[in-house]
């Protein structure tokens, strides 16, 4: 019975394609279940314009908190020897994974501070992973057989307090979704039988989807663990037609690029591609960068010293390239099992939010340029908006002078930097341009430097790709 209703409710919203063509203007807006189809919906314009948001890896595996979120996995699927060998020293014999889950309390963990660190970074959507591929959903989903956040561990739905929070800090909610489990039986059934077989995207897979849309109504819907089965097996594009046809978040919601084996960097709203994706070029579909401050893990590490952690200056970098290229950055944090943020987190957090405050201009709502990287002076890249062009400068010049290549200013040109009071000297010639600093001592902020360039000569960049 519970199949049979899944299924009806994911097969409601097709329609032949000459039943859309040629029906009312209703039915012309509706997606039929083909990637062809679905390919052709326009990215709703927040998330092209957010460019920054925050991704939170947090679930069983931030108890033992070491190695990686892939703890489970390592220790008992590919049996690792550096993690079994600390399970042999740590844990008795008789300890299986699931008794971490009692120690996952989340004592300290109060949403309404994560909402406020977030709104401070100056992100604008927050990803929080509502199922590892553990299988522990961070919510009391009906499908999870008592692995979930509200029967075990805290005792509370911490997905459900959390996309409060984030919402009454006016900033969109977003969750993570492993699509697969790596030791739920049904799914173990399902690949033994080739994927011929349907039994866990019927009863765990899609019931969850749905779940967390109609009842948290999520902006951001970031699917994971998708690579060993064809989208046919996970009935991803009849859920995604449902989606955007019928569900409460279909005129707002996006979704990426991870829905079967062979899709990611083909179909999706945005394309992440792989883990830490950044092409360095303009690319012709929007995409996003998702990426850790902790180099080596996802989730949080007790055994992470200062040298596995991205500087300020490393992020801000990231986020400039990623900008500059047409991409959002998804900057990764792993909080404890207790429930906190810890303060090297918080410190990058804070202090992106408080380059932004200054250098925000160049970066949301912002476009790519007709360049890049500046073509002769690495460490400079450019974005656009509202007929300005800007170059974001990872580095103080020598003797306050900035040499640049790919602008060209007219007689009306003005430059500033941001944060700064006055306008610029500048003079052009045929090797570039040159700009005049003002002593770093005068000047706004750390780590990078925004310039803003006005009225320059052919400041269009070229035909804008679809996003």
């Amino acid at each position: 019975m519970h199949k049979i209703v899944i299924l009806l409710i994911i097969c409601k919203p097709i329609f032949s394609v000459k039943e859309r063509r040629e029906g009312d203007g209703i039915l012309n807006q509706r997606f039929i279940p083909d990637w062809s189809d679905l390919d052709r919906r326009e990215i709703p314009d927040w998330y092209d314009k957010a460019k920054f948001g925050i991704f939170i890896h947090w679930g069983v595996f931030s108890v033992p908190s070491v190695f990686s979120e892939w703890f489970w996995q390592e220790w008992q699927g590919e049996k690792r020897p550096d993690v079994v060998q600390f399970m042999k020293e740590n844990y008795s014999p008789r300890f299986t994974y699931a008794d971490f889950a009692p120690q996952f309390t989340a004592e300290f963990f109060d949403p309404d501070e994560w909402a406020r660190i977030f709104k401070a970074s100056g992100a604008k959507y927050v990803v929080l992973t509502s199922k590892h591929h553990e299988g522990f959903t961070l919510w009391p989903s009906k499908s999870s057989f008592g692995w979930n956040a509200l029967d075990t561990g805290p005792r509370r739905n911490l997905l459900g307090d959390l996309a409060v929070a984030v919402k009454k800090m006016e900033l969109r909610f977003g969750v993570y979704h492993s699509m697969y489990e790596w030791f739920n039986p049904l799914y173990i059934q399902d690949r033994n039988n080739d994927f011929k077989t349907q039994r866990f995207v019927a009863e765990k897979t899609m019931p969850e989807l749905l779940e967390l849309v109609n009842d948290y109504k999520p902006e951001v819907i970031w699917s994971d663990g998708d690579w060993e089965a064809d989208y046919t097996y996970w009935n991803s594009t009849n859920f995604l037609s449902w989606l955007y046809n019928d569900s409460p978040v279909k005129e707002t919601v996006v979704v990426n690029d991870r829905w079967g084996r062979g899709i990611p960097c083909k179909h999706g709203d945005f394309y992440t591609c792989s883990d830490r994706y950044n092409p360095g070029k303009l690319l012709e579909h929007k995409w996003e960068n998702c990426m850790t401050i902790d180099k080596d893990s996802w989730g949080y590490r007790r055994t992470a010293s200062l040298k596995d952690y991205l500087t300020t200056h490393e992020l801000i970098k990231e986020l400039a390239e990623t900008v500059s290229c047409g991409g959002n950055l998804l900057m990764n944090i792993g909080p404890t099992a207790d429930g906190r943020i810890i303060p090297i987190f918080e410190e990058r957090l804070i202090e992106m939010g408080e380059w932004l405050q200054v250098n925000g201009e160049a970066i949301y709502e912002s476009h790519p340029w007709k360049s890049q990287e500046d073509s002769s002076t690495s460490g400079v890249w450019y974005t656009q908006r509202d007929g300005n062009v800007y170059g974001i400068v990872l580095f103080w010049p020598k003797q306050e002078l900035l040499y640049l290549h790919d602008p060209l200013p007219s007689n009306k040109t003005v430059i500033t930097l941001l944060g700064y009071p006055d306008s610029l000297s500048w003079k052009s010639n045929d090797k570039g341009l040159q700009i005049v600093f003002p002593s770093m001592s005068e000047a706004p902020g750390k780590f990078a430097w925004v310039i803003k360039m006005t009225s320059l000569t052919k400041n269009k960049m070229k035909a804008r790709r679809k996003v």
